[in-house]
């Protein structure tokens, strides 16, 4: 078990602090929903969460298989949806290094496939998922 502890700050920020690191960010409404848009949204968060848990999940694998995944990215577009207001798609451009073996890409991609946050989400969410290698 974590415990994130979240305090509402006013103006729709909220504070969120991570309970084993002490770590802290915060949160805003977007602009296009009553809020400043001057940090993440929450929704925002879940997007950064499938591109951050791809990364780090890819380079589980490929650094246990002795590979260097150094230099890797996600870049992730968030699209919303209405009625009910919710993130009905995450658009996530991998940008991985060249230098990984060609025969063990399809393995890797695999590997990424299976992150958490993709499983928890499962079906609520439309995924596009594209891997480059450069």
């Amino acid at each position: 078990m974590i415990e994130i502890q979240v305090s509402y700050q006013g103006q729709k920020h909220c504070r969120l602090q991570h309970g084993p690191s002490g770590s802290v960010i915060e949160t805003d409404a977007p602009k296009d929903n009553q809020g400043l848009g001057e940090a993440f949204s929450p929704t925002d968060l879940l997007a950064a969460s499938l591109g951050s848990c791809l990364l780090t999940i890819m380079a589980m694998k490929a650094e246990a298989d002795g590979l260097s995944f150094a230099g890797a990215k996600a870049r992730v577009e968030k699209h919303m949806g209405a009625a009910p207001r919710r993130v009905a798609k995450l658009v996530c451009h991998m940008s991985l290094p060249a230098s990984l073996p060609e025969d063990y890409r399809s393995a890797l991609e695999a590997a990424g496939m299976g992150c958490p946050v993709k499983n928890t989400l499962g079906n609520l969410v439309d995924f596009d998922i594209k891997f480059e290698y450069v």
